[in-house]
């Protein structure tokens, strides 16, 4: 699970054009997957499109009502852009139509991965996204209620609240330090305070907890 947990953070954390992504997040559900990995997944998107140019997602339309029915933290909230399809050919990840990621069962990246770099087979994945693309409905970006946390920031929350330290945090999450540290810093500025100890406190008082 490390590898390949170090394998897409490096990946999604190299992007700088484009990211593209077939994606079912109610695939997991019910699988004995530990949560940190579930975590990251999302995580690596969400860090990418503070960077990324592009970012596409392409979903089933059946997923985001389970992951919402099932209560999903953050599951149901789609960065960047994305579109529902009746249902996906498998899932995968391309980042600046250089490289592409496809779990080796097609559907699950937790049980191994495949990293493929060759520019045909490359650009004909990219060519599949795009004929998907063009078929789906657009889900419209959400926004957070004035006041509330910015789901971006929730893991980092949870991470100081379990008294984690920078690397070892940034590591869980997939970022890399310096954006750790950056989120760390949007996080106690929202909740008004310098003070990591207070932020806790400052949570709890909003509700954020």
């Amino acid at each position: 699970m490390r590898q390949i947990c170090a394998t897409l953070a490096a990946l999604t954390e190299s992007a700088r054009h484009e990211l593209l992504t077939f994606d079912d997040p109610a695939a997991c559900l019910g699988l004995p997957i530990p949560e940190p990995f579930l975590e990251l997944a999302g995580t690596c998107v969400r860090t990418a499109t503070e960077r990324v140019t592009t970012v596409r997602q392409i979903v089933p339309r059946h997923a985001l009502s389970r992951v919402a029915a099932a209560d999903v933290a953050g599951a149901a909230r789609l960065p960047g852009r994305a579109r529902l399809t009746q249902s996906i050919p498998f899932k995968m990840i391309v980042v600046d139509r250089a490289v592409a990621v496809v779990p080796l069962d097609l559907e699950l990246l937790y049980n191994g991965l495949l990293l493929i770099r060759d520019p045909v087979v490359v650009q004909a994945l990219v060519r599949a996204h795009h004929a998907w693309w063009e078929t789906g409905d657009e889900v419209p970006a959400r926004t957070a209620p004035p006041g509330a946390l910015p789901t971006h920031l929730r893991p980092v929350l949870e991470a100081l609240l379990a008294g984690l330290t920078d690397e070892t945090a940034a590591a869980r999450l997939g970022i890399s330090g310096r954006t750790y540290s950056r989120r760390v810093g949007e996080l106690l500025a929202a909740l008004g305070t310098t003070s990591r100890f207070r932020a806790g406190a400052e949570a709890a008082r909003r509700g954020w907890l």
